[in-house]
């Protein structure tokens, strides 16, 4: 007998919206970012020689080998700096040293201030299970014997030449780095003392492969002196480099555009070079500092996994968990469960009940109606048909309306949970189809594949917007699925139990993603599909994305449910 009660205890309710953390809204750095940029920019192009940069460029292009040299001394700078940080952190894996040290590269050539640097740490400690703690002090440690190691080398090689170039902000700014420094070698101290992560304190070794760090740096600028025209010894090409470096400290303009410059230009002074080829060759240098930059940084927001972003996949189906047991047999007299999630549908959902069959394999149907919050006569029509209503209050979504149709149909002991659209464009004549492998105990999770079927009548746009969307989705979960957005779905009990729709405006790619990541099985079954000639659609192109792709996203990433707000899908 048809009847209407409210959402069942069981059902999800939103959760709490998060909150956001107080930061530096992201215009203010943008605007700091072009604006220092343009203005080191424009300095230099107003006092470069043009043709003397095309020519010191063109040599570049012309002896590839030597910018491959100076390349890979580049790159085993970074690899030495990453060794160190795994010997101070025995627990830090080095290819996530490797790209988190490369992550605050390319970031402090996109950013200004430096802005990247704390990339370094966030990417460790997301990444590698590395506490704050220790990735910071670790951190903070390791740059400043980097810079007490440039400092170290640069008046060993030209002591007067070097302390002139430093000055006395130089001098003062190289105090606080050093106290600095120290005050993070006693925090790591700390953190070692209390046993929390295994930590090595810096020695011998962190000074010594931080200078021979600058040492390989310094073969990038000998080769791009030579690019200019310039011939420097490998000391002198050491000396420029210390001097660069040691004016980034205080960068402001993203790469430390113009500041870099100058330094170098000033430290080649002190060598007798002229002005105007010492900024070739400092501008030679930089542009192949910020091409390795831009590539490897950004490679390391992916590589290695986990990336930065996160997952953008599942694992692979290997290192999926197993199938969870299966029932041993299913209750003849267990009820199949159809439900309908339905929003103001009063001119079909009647016509969409009244064809559902009363058995299939020997079960009773049960026909449910979950009304999303409809402002008409959908559960009117819906009860008047023979069908029992679930009503929801206010309108929550898609992916509320699927959550209340499982938690009820586990609570009234289904023997398997069918759903589809209440606006007729599935056939509930085909529930047999979709719920014979679930109850056969062949399948889990089964999904009607329109596009295995027929189909009967689809605009141009949406079958294309289909197709793309079950290709991303094939692609996210590693295995071939041929309709991701198919709104007709079976599951065994199990599997609607234990089943998670990470948001409430809807569950086509999500529901996919939680089951497989959960190891039940997947399988699809053709139907047919007729597109509705009532009413409206809710989804909308670029509404949906901006739902689905961060649900997505937190789905691969194992987050919990975050409601889409009341009114989704009116």
């Amino acid at each position: 007998m048809p009847t209407t009660a409210t959402l069942p205890p069981g059902a999800p309710t939103p959760a709490a919206p998060r909150t956001g953390r107080a930061r530096l809204p992201g215009w203010v750095t943008a605007v700091v970012a072009v604006t220092s940029l343009a203005v080191a920019a424009g300095a230099l192009v107003a006092v470069v020689d043009g043709d003397a940069l095309v020519d010191s460029l063109r040599a570049a292009a012309d002896h590839p080998l030597g910018v491959a040299l100076a390349l890979a001394a580049f790159a085993a700078a970074f690899a030495v700096r990453a060794g160190l940080w795994v010997r101070v952190l025995p627990d830090l894996p080095y290819r996530q040293s490797l790209a988190g040290l490369h992550l605050a590269l390319g970031a402090n050539h996109v950013l200004p201030l430096r802005l990247g640097e704390p990339l370094r740490i966030a990417s460790v400690v997301r990444r590698a299970d590395v506490g704050l703690a220790a990735a910071t002090a670790s951190t903070v440690t390791l740059r400043a014997a980097d810079v007490l190691a440039m400092a170290v080398l640069g008046l060993v090689l030209a002591p007067a030449a070097f302390a002139d170039l430093l000055g006395p902000w130089g001098w003062g700014l190289l105090a606080v780095v050093v106290a600095v420094g120290g005050a993070a070698a006693w925090w790591l101290r700390s953190v070692a003392r209390a046993a929390v992560e295994r930590i090595r304190l810096p020695g011998p070794t962190v000074a010594v492969g931080s200078a021979l760090a600058w040492c390989l740096e310094a073969v990038l600028v000998w080769q791009s002196a030579r690019f200019a025209g310039i011939e420097l010894s490998p000391a002198q090409a050491v000396l420029v480099t210390c001097a660069a470096v040691a004016a980034q400290t205080v960068a402001v303009a993203p790469s430390g555009l113009g500041t870099y410059e100058a330094a170098s230009v000033a430290a080649y002074a002190t060598l007798g070079v002229d002005a105007g080829p010492a900024l070739v060759a400092a501008l030679t240098a930089h542009a192949l500092k910020t091409a390795y930059s831009l590539v490897t940084g950004g490679l390391a927001v992916f590589v290695p996994s986990p990336g930065m972003v996160g997952r953008l996949r599942l694992p692979r189906p290997a290192d999926l968990p197993e199938r969870p047991a299966a029932a041993a047999s299913v209750d003849p007299a267990a009820p199949v469960v159809l439900f309908l999630p339905a929003h103001d549908e009063e001119a079909s959902v009647a016509d969409v009940v009244r064809r559902c069959p009363t058995s299939v394999a020997g079960h009773p149907v049960t026909c449910l109606v979950v009304d999303d919050g409809s402002t008409d006569a959908t559960a009117a029509r819906a009860a008047g048909a023979g069908a029992t209503v679930v009503a929801m209050g206010a309108n929550r979504g898609l992916g509320a309306a699927v959550r209340a149709g499982f938690a009820w149909a586990v609570e009234h002991g289904a023997a398997a949970v069918a759903f589809c659209d209440a606006d007729g464009e599935y056939a509930p004549e085909e529930l047999e189809r979709l719920v014979a492998p679930v109850l056969a105990g062949e399948a889990d999770y089964v999904v009607g594949s329109r596009f295995a079927g027929e189909i009967r009548s689809m605009r141009p746009h949406r079958r294309f917007g289909n197709v793309v969307l079950t290709r991303c989705t094939s692609l996210v979960a590693r295995r071939p699925i041929s309709d991701g957005q198919s709104g007709y779905r079976a599951l065994s009990a199990a599997a609607a139990a234990d089943a998670e729709v990470v948001h409430d405006f809807n569950y086509a790619q999500v529901l996919t993603l939680d089951l497989l990541a959960k190891g039940y099985r997947y399988q699809e079954v053709p139907i047919t599909y007729a597109f509705r000639t009532q009413g409206r659609s809710f989804v909308r192109l670029g509404r949906y994305l901006r739902n689905v792709v961060p649900a997505v996203w937190r789905e691969v990433n194992g987050a919990g449910v975050t409601p889409t707000p009341a009114g989704a899908r009116t």
